[in-house]
């Protein structure tokens, strides 16, 4: 005689926690297979870059979930399902870029050491941080709508920065990794809002006067 299979929920709600625990599992997991894998060279950059943001979006989303019952957090969740995830930690905790963000910025330069400033990356660039100062204009200052505008910021600004110590690149990624150790409904308050749209204008100013403008 079979023995009856184990319930693990009784309820829908319960399903539900299992589910989304399920999936921060599998999130975790496959960053730390990627990130692997882009060490060894097994992937290009470009294929390493897009597949790690989707996983970013994602983890954020399931971190979101996964608090929300209150059961544990991010790493009590790691340390009961006992995953060794050290890449996917530092990458999805940790920074919430991309790593070619940081070595882009080498990629293609000149023998002067100049980036491949052209034309579109320059004109996306301008775009990107016009956008974000909008968006903080317009109170959108929740967590889960200025990441992904500060990441797009920070992807253009490292196709033309001269090197990956750039000044506004720098500063830039301070508060990508300042807004990735949020959770998504929460929202960055006055003073952040003020300071962060004193750094982007000084950024925006610094950016445009190394292509030899003058932004005075």
């Amino acid at each position: 005689m079979s023995n009856p299979p184990i319930q693990l929920w009784s309820s829908r709600r319960e399903r539900d926690v299992h589910d989304h625990r399920a999936d921060f599992y599998a999130i975790l997991l496959s960053t730390e297979q990627l990130e692997r894998a882009y060490l060894r060279d097994a992937i290009t950059h470009s294929e390493y870059s897009e597949a790690c943001a989707k996983l970013i979006t994602q983890f954020r989303t399931a971190k979101t979930l996964l608090e929300e019952d209150g059961s544990m957090n991010v790493e009590e969740f790691i340390r009961s399902t006992r995953l060794h995830c050290p890449a996917a930690t530092h990458r999805l905790l940790t920074c919430g870029y991309p790593e070619p963000l940081v070595t882009q910025g080498k990629e293609g330069r000149g023998e002067e050491g100049q980036g491949p400033r052209s034309a579109k990356h320059i004109a996306e660039t301008v775009q990107h941080f016009i956008t974000l100062m909008d968006a903080l204009k317009l109170n959108l200052v929740a967590a889960d709508a200025v990441h992904p505008l500060l990441g797009e910021l920070a992807s253009s600004l490292a196709s033309a920065s001269p090197s990956p110590d750039y000044p506004p690149l720098l500063k830039v990624r301070e508060w990508l990794i300042l807004v990735n150790g949020m959770r998504a409904s929460e929202e960055l308050d006055a003073e952040q809002v003020r300071q962060l749209l004193f750094d982007l204008e000084s950024a925006h100013t610094a950016f445009y006067r190394s292509l030899g403008g003058d932004a005075s």
